[in-house]
Parts: C-alpha cells; structure tokens; sequence
C-alpha cells in the first residue's frame, strides 16, 4: 500500500539534523522522494507497505520524534469483540496511521496518526470497513448511547409485536393442547405457515435488518462478526422454514417442520439484550456525564457595568464574570472582587466548603456559596480543569490493559471457529441424526448460542464503570494500565513534606552562636524568598514584615539546601550534608538543639555565613489530619508503608514513628530516593507532590501524584488524586482491585459460558438422553451473557 507521509519533525534545527534525519529514513525499505526540510522543519516521502509505527521508531532512535495527531471518533454499530479487533486492525493497517485503541463499551476509538491524514479521512477507513464513524470534536462531546438505547429499544418492541402472535400460534399448543387442535379446525395448515413466514420476514427485515446488512458485509470481507452470526443462524431457520412452506417435496417428508418462531425469536430476544445492555453502557457512563453536566451553559458576563447573559462557549479569557450566590462557578478564574465560600467537593472529595478572596483561584464547576463575587476568566474550551479530567477519565476508559492481548487472541477466531463448528455440526447430524430438520436446528443453535459479546465486553466495561467510579472518588486515573498495575501493589513510598503533611511548615526554634536571632532569620528569609522548597515559605512568613535586603546568585543544592549572596555575606542554608559537603564544622552547641528538635518530628535547618555556622533552626510541618488512618488502610490491605524524605533521618524517624510507617527513611537526596524506587520491585507505588519527586514517580511501577501538587510531578504520575488526602491511596488500591476482580469475573463467565453451551448446543447430551438446544433458548441464553457482564461491572459503581 502506497501513501505520502507529510510528518513535522520539531527538533529540526540545521541542515545537519536532516542530515542525519534523512540517513535515519533511508535506511528503512518501502520509502521513495523523500525530502527533508530543515527551514519548514517537515520529511515528506512516499511510502510502500512500510508501517508508520516503523518511520516513527526510526526517527526517535534518531533523536529527532515526528510530531504526530490524535482524533478520537465515536463508532457505531459495533456489536462484539469481532467488531472491535476488526476496526482496530482495519485502523492499524492504514500506512499514515501509527497506533490506534478501540474500546467496544465506550464505542470510541483514538487513532495516531500523520497530520497530513485529515480527521474526517481517518473517520472514512472506519466507514469503509461498514461501521459508521464521526469526529469527536473535543473532550466534553457527550457519547451516543442514550440514542442506541432508543433505537434498539424501539426495534425490540417492533419485533416483539410482531413475534407474539407468531411464538403464540406455534407454541401455544405445548401450553394448552387444545389450542392446536382449535386453531388448525379453523385456519388451513398451509395458510398458517404463510402468515408464519409474513411475521417472521417482518421481523428479520425491518427490525432485524441490521443484523443481516453489518453481518453479510462482514462475510463478503472473509470478516465475520457477532452480526454474522445471528444473521447465519436467524436466516437459514427462515430460509429452510420457507422451503418448506412453498417447495415442500424439496424436503423429505420426515423433515416437513417450519421454525419461523425460532427466527423471529433469536432476532427479538438478541434486539432484547442489546437494548439492556445498551442501556447498562448508559449507566456506565454515567460518571462521566455528571462530570460534564457540572459546567453551566451559561455565564453573567460583566461590561461597561453592564449583565450580559452569554453561552459559555462565546466567553472568552479576561472577560469578567458575576457568580451569583449559589451559582455554579462558569469557567476557571481568579477572584477580582467579593469574599465568600465555593464548594470544591467534585474536585476534591471534601465536603467543607473553602474560603477565597481577592487573588484567589476558582474552578468551573465548584458552586458558589451566598456571596456574590467577580472573577476574571483564566481559561476556556478544553484548557479548564473540569476538561482536562474529562480527558484523563475518558483516556483511561478507552485505554486497553495488558489482559486484553489474551482476549482479543482469542476474539481474533472466534467467529470463523464457530462458523466451522456449525458446518460440522450440520454433517454429523446429518450423518447419525434423525434427519435433516433436526441437523438444521443443531447447526443453528451453534451459531446462536456463541456469545464474543460477552467477551469483548469484559475488560473495557469493567475499565469503563471503574474509572468513572475514581473519578467520583476523587482517583483519576492518567494511564488505563494503571488500574492493573495498582491491584498488584505490596509496598508503598511517600513523600513527606507536602504528601503526608500539610506542605505549610512553620518556624518553630531559633538558635543562634554569634549572631543575633532576628539578624539570622532576615537573612535566611531573604535567601529562602527566592525558593521554591515548602520549607522557604515557613522562613519568609516568620519574617513578614521586615524589610528583606536582596539576594544575589541564589543557586538550589539538590537534596541539600541553597546558597546566595545577602549583604555581601555568602550564606549556606541547608541540611547538615550541606554544611558537610562545604567543610564548614558544626557548632555542638546548635547541632544539640537541632537533633532535639529532629527527635520530636521537626526539621533542622541550619545557616552557615561566610564559611561559620552561625544558626540552626526547628522547622515543623504537621502532618495531614488523614495520613495516619490513610497508613493504617494501607496495612489493612496487606501493603508495606515505607516514607522516603530529605528530612535529617531523626526527623524522618519521628514522622514515621508517629503515623505507623513501616520503614521512615531521611537524608535522601532525589537520587537516593529513585534508586530505593527501582530496588522495591514490580509491585511498588510511590506517592509525591513535588518537583523533585518527578523522576520516582516515572521509576515507580506505580506513581501516584496528590492533585494539590507541581504540575510536572501530574504530568510524569499514572493516577493523580485531586484532594490532598492520602486517604486516596488505599481508595485507589481497593478500586483497582475491585476492578480486576471484577474482569475475572466477567472472563470466566464469557469463556466459560461459550466453553459449557457450544458443545450442548451441538448435541453431545443428545446420545446419552439428554435434550437438544433450541435455537431460541440458545438466543436467550446469548443475550443475557452479555447483560451478565455489563451488570457485573455496574456493580463498581459503589466500589471503594
């Protein structure tokens, strides 16, 4: 397959980077014309069957990655697991597409691919394949399931008016005996089988139509899906009933039965569960929605002292906003003027509502309490908070877990297996069965009663229910695989200052040798004002109200301290490593108050000016209210706590001692704290809030931001909690277990399901006395496997 690739490749500088650009492509077979253009910063090449994934890997190796585009769609018309691995595959195949994730419960896919692939040409491959596909614009689209709940439901109701009469006059005799012989008195056996076969063309035409038109195409593609099946299945009990009917001597006399009802039947009773389970999918998602619904439509735009009344999509960033008392706060912003309570709880899970004044944030979403106040809008569109976890939640939904390899293995031939087995069916039967009616009904029942429904369901509704529930619970979940990997954890680190306290440490012990106490804190306050450490703000807030000289050449130590220059005195300020590491020689004196104030939980910090260590200071950031019980959870779920600080070890101890860690560990530098990460194994977990604490969460198996922390610490996390409360680790934990118990469940009930009934369908209990599956028993039993799995994973809507 032959496409042009136009891909921007950012990195381009010089003419020596698409040197080596070019070497990178050139070495891969398939690629002709190629140029590449350092002034536009773009590689154009044709390609012949070679993957983009491959162009994309050659160019990282390079150093130089493609700057690739996602669009997400919302598919219709997918039915089963065959469906999904086929627009998966179909997507993957296309030469300007590098990866895509299709997910059935949610009914979208995400699709890479080059820019130059415009977003309604990706939509096409997915039309092209014969499932209808549109793009989802942005991130507060709300899916189409309520509408495919109403189409089925309107469907299953037509073909239920239909099929009564038709299952009433061929069944009602079994339940009155009389009935059969009443009815046959009055109406002609062949007219009864006429009107049959009206009733049942009805059915599969109209209401059934979509069975035949999805699973025909799939069989002309060598395809077959779910549709296929029924429509196979559904189609040759109508089409041999009709011979019957109008050619009867075409058929052995023994064989003379019709079974229009078993058509109607498996049609009415599969549009049956499609609808409940369309409806379940509904419920799923319901944590989303909510979500959404949270953003008002509108918002009282402030101008020239005016109130305009305005949609929210025409607000733009700067305009100010009138929030009314009890109104929901429009977009996010910054109060300009007023003072009073919003409630946060959908953002953080707390229930108090938290005060804010002038200079103070507010977030779309939250409600305001009974003050009126103004703010100035600070984003819009997708760029607000309440977007950017709709975002997160619906990625990880449509993420795949690694135990869906096994499944979609299995998926992949399934159909084709079944569809064999039928033919199989119908030869034996007819080999060593009674006849040929009974070999029709058998080989029906095979194509029937398989479900990959249920197996395509059971992981990504169990993904799709369980992040909506952490969503509610304040757990969001940045990467899907993040589920599986939590329900594994065994140990779990901390960070200290920020993660399990409250991250606003105070001053609480002054020491000093030679130097006055008030002259010592103006200085560190000075130096420590241009930090960013938590433990600066406890120095700059004891000194509020003097007047700080400046500071020169500030420079961070990592896991140490900083140094500046302050009134033409060079200061240290720091740990004792800092002090250690300059060679400068504690003073006992304060080193005995600073390692007194470590044993009761506090952090030394000390000052050094001009080479002489002049001060040691106690500062004590308390630890949060819900650390304790959220350490206690953690142990009740059979998980190893341990805390890793920069703190002096002492304090380290104190901390840990007091909150029930396993194992407190101080005096770490980010690097020793990575190296204790990567030394915990697989089944590790690190929680962290700050800048540092960016490279253990990426090295944990498992990183855990808290939401109140540094947007990098976010951005390099799995799962963010959005309160501060570490209570939301063991939440996490619980849920991601729940969540993977819940898709083993849901497995073992797809493959076993299919495993017992495809054989009792065939007939092994038919030698040995035992009954022979109807069809439409069988269509029954397919429709409620289906409905089982999405019920099961409803039941974490009230996990954790």
């Amino acid at each position: 397959m032959t496409a042009l690739l136009d891909l921007p490749v950012p990195g381009m500088n010089c003419a020596s980077c698409a040197g080596r650009i070019e070497r990178a492509l050139s070495a891969l077979p398939g690629i002709s014309d190629l140029s590449v253009n350092p002034a536009t910063r773009h590689a154009r090449m044709q390609t012949h069957d070679l993957p983009l994934a491959r162009i994309t890997e050659a160019l990282d190796r390079a150093g130089y990655p493609a700057q690739l585009t996602t669009t997400r769609l919302q598919v219709q018309g997918m039915s089963c697991a065959s469906c999904q691995g086929r627009v998966q595959r179909g997507l993957e195949q296309a030469p300007q597409v590098a990866s895509a994730q299709v997910n059935l419960a949610t009914g979208q896919a995400q699709v890479v691919h080059a820019p130059n692939l415009e977003p309604r040409a990706v939509a096409r491959l997915v039309s092209e394949l014969g499932y209808s596909a549109s793009v989802i614009t942005d991130g507060t689209q709300k899916p189409a399931i309520p509408d495919e709940a109403a189409t089925l439901r309107r469907d299953f109701l037509i073909a239920l008016a239909l099929t009564l009469p038709l299952f009433i006059v061929e069944m009602g005799g079994h339940l009155v005996p009389a009935f059969h012989g009443w009815l046959h008195g009055m109406v002609p056996m062949q007219a009864l089988w006429i009107g049959q076969m009206l009733l049942a063309l009805a059915v599969l035409a109209v209401p059934g139509r979509r069975f035949f038109r999805t699973g025909f195409r799939a069989l002309l593609r060598a395809a077959p899906e779910m549709n296929s099946l029924v429509a196979l299945g559904s189609g040759a009990a109508f089409l041999y009933s009709a011979v019957v009917t109008l050619a009867p001597a075409l058929v052995p006399a023994p064989s003379r039965h019709v079974y229009f009802e078993a058509a109607a039947v498996i049609v009415t009773l599969i549009l049956m569960g499609r609808w409940l389970e369309a409806r379940a999918k509904g419920q799923a998602g319901a944590a989303i929605r909510q979500l959404m619904d949270l953003a008002p439509d509108t918002a009282t735009l402030l101008r020239d002292g005016r109130q305009i009344v305005l949609p929210i999509d025409q607000v733009q960033v700067g305009d100010l906003l009138l929030l009314s008392p009890g109104q929901r706060v429009p977009l996010d912003g910054v109060i300009t003027e007023g003072a009073g309570r919003i409630d946060e709880s959908m953002l953080t899970g707390e229930p108090a509502p938290v005060a804010k004044i002038t200079g103070d944030t507010v977030t779309g979403g939250t409600v305001n309490g009974s003050a009126a106040m103004t703010m100035r809008v600070t984003a819009t569109g997708g760029d607000t908070v309440l977007s950017r976890i709709v975002t997160l939640v619906e990625g990880a939904q449509n993420a795949r877990l690694p135990v869906q390899a096994l499944v979609d293995k299995v998926t992949r031939v399934f159909v084709p297996c079944i569809i064999a087995l039928s033919v199989l069916t119908l030869i034996l039967w007819l080999i060593f069965g009674p006849g040929l009616a009974q070999a029709v009904v058998a080989a029906v029942a095979v194509l029937i009663i398989a479900c990959p429904c249920a197996m395509g369901l059971a992981v990504p509704m169990s993904i799709l229910v369980g992040t909506g529930r952490g969503a509610q619970l304040g757990v969001l979940f940045r990467q899907g695989d993040a589920l599986q990997k939590l329900a594994t954890a065994r140990i779990v680190g901390f960070d200290k200052t920020g993660t399990l306290t409250m991250g606003h440490p105070a001053l609480t012990g002054t020491w000093t040798a030679g130097i006055d106490a008030d002259q010592a804190l103006r200085l560190t306050a000075a130096a420590e004002a241009r930090s960013e450490h938590p433990l600066a703000a406890a120095f700059v807030t004891a000194a509020k109200g003097q007047d700080l000289p400046a500071a020169q050449a500030v420079t961070a130590i990592a896991g140490q301290g900083l140094q500046a220059r302050v009134q033409d005195r060079d200061l240290l300020i720091g740990n004792l490593a800092a002090l250690d590491a300059a060679g400068i020689a504690p003073d006992p004196t304060l080193m005995t108050h600073a390692t007194k104030a470590a044993d009761q939980g506090a952090t030394p910090v000390h000052l050094a000016i001009d080479g002489t260590h002049r001060a040691s200071f106690a500062v004590m950031d308390a630890a949060r209210p819900q650390s304790a019980e959220a350490i206690a959870d953690l142990h009740a779920l059979g998980i190893t706590t341990v805390m890793l600080s920069g703190d002096t070890p002492a304090t380290a101890r104190a901390m840990g001692t007091s909150l029930g860690i396993d194992d407190a560990r101080g005096g770490l530098s980010p690097e020793d704290k990575l190296t204790l990460i990567r030394d915990m194994g697989d089944d590790s977990v690190f929680v962290g809030d700050g800048i540092n604490d960016a490279p253990a969460l990426a090295a944990a198996r498992t990183g855990i931001a808290i939401g109140t922390g540094t947007d990098i610490a976010i951005e390099t996390a799995d799962a963010v909690l959005m309160s501060g409360d570490p209570g939301g680790v063991p939440r996490a934990i619980a849920l991601s277990r729940a969540v993977m118990r819940n898709i083993r469940q849901n497995l073992f009930w797809a493959f076993a399901y299919n495993v017992a009934l495809v054989p009792v369908a065939m007939g092994v209990l038919v030698p040995f006395g035992g009954p022979q599956m109807s069809p439409m028993l069988g269509a029954g039993a397919m429709a409620l496997s289906s409905v089982f799995v999405v019920g099961n994973a409803l039941r974490l809507r009230k996990a954790g």
